[in-house]
């Protein structure tokens, strides 16, 4: 990955001194798709942020129950209109249980987010420094590495996570379920910025710094890491969605957080046998899954096409 790899389309306006990063930002700006996820992305991100603060805006915790909500004459469904949605609850209640929505979605989010940005930064991480030390050394470093990658692909990885998750019984489930998707996350990217290494590794530029005299650490973090950070922004917004959506998947199949910690693929389980009878339970969470996921995918295959058109075209 060189500069070359970001230069605009022929017949694009170059203005003087713009350099590869400052016109990838610039034909960002210019896609109203990136705009428009960039806004949601950020959206969901202040709402995990700040998930206490807004449930305590809302007057409700996510584990309050209100039984004042629900009628239990009708089997615990909520009293009023799509799902009891009010001035006490901003976006309806459980049934049965009165649990506010608002409150739980926003917590929700706090964990969803936190444990697929979190795997992510250790696939990124890991899958880096894996690709640039099999591309950069060769030979058995490349090898060991290379097969280490190819059994990891091969695994039933969502197997797997379900038997770990299911026979840790004792143990922080957030912590467990990001580090079990983390572990088999990072082969892609390491394939990748193996790829990108190999072709770097011979350029004139780091040939002259070893030459000079330059140790491999030194030319890993000056020449090759920088070449290959446009293929790694683009592939960390792509996986993102995916994490996310392992995430609520786990929580779905009920091997995810426990209850009473809300997660949209938890809410998303318990609201299926409801969404005949209140379908807005099944609604809201589905929602913000949803538009979370479509927003990274939307602004990862933006970065992609602008950061690394050669890699989009194959």
């Amino acid at each position: 990955m060189t500069s070359q790899s970001l230069t605009p389309a022929p017949g694009r306006d170059i203005a003087p001194g713009s350099g590869p990063w400052q016109l990838a930002r610039r034909e960002l700006r210019r896609r109203v798709s990136v705009k428009v996820s960039l806004a949601i992305v950020a959206v969901f991100l202040l709402m995990a942020a700040g998930a206490p603060l807004l449930s305590a805006l809302g007057g409700r915790s996510p584990d309050e129950f209100d039984k004042s909500a629900v009628d239990p004459y009708l089997g615990g469904q909520p009293v009023g209109p799509l799902g009891g949605i009010s001035a006490d609850h901003w976006l309806g209640v459980e049934p049965v249980t009165g649990r506010d929505l608002f409150a739980r979605v926003v917590h929700g989010a706090q964990v969803s987010l936190l444990i697929a940005l979190t795997a992510t930064a250790i696939v990124v991480v890991a899958g880096t420094a894996a690709g640039i030390a099999a591309g950069y050394f060769g030979g058995r470093t490349d090898a060991v590495l290379s097969r280490l990658m190819d059994l990891t692909m091969s695994f039933p990885s969502l197997i797997f996570m379900i038997a770990m998750m299911s026979v840790a019984k004792d143990v922080n489930r957030i912590v467990l379920m990001t580090a079990v998707i983390g572990l088999f996350g990072w082969p892609g990217i390491a394939r990748v910025v193996r790829g990108q290494t190999l072709s770097l590794k011979h350029r004139e530029y780091v040939d002259a710094a070893r030459v000079g005299g330059a140790g491999s650490w030194r030319i890993l973090t000056r020449d090759i890491l920088p070449g290959v950070a446009g293929p790694v922004i683009a592939y960390t917004t792509l996986i993102i969605p995916g994490m996310i959506a392992t995430e609520a998947a786990l929580s779905y199949l009920g091997v995810g957080v426990r209850p009473p910690t809300p997660s949209w693929g938890q809410m998303i389980a318990e609201s299926v046998s409801y969404y005949d009878t209140d379908p807005m339970y099944f609604v809201i969470p589905s929602a913000c899954l949803f538009l979370t996921v479509l927003a990274f995918t939307l602004l990862g295959d933006a970065l992609r096409d602008i950061l690394d058109p050669r890699g989009s075209r194959t």
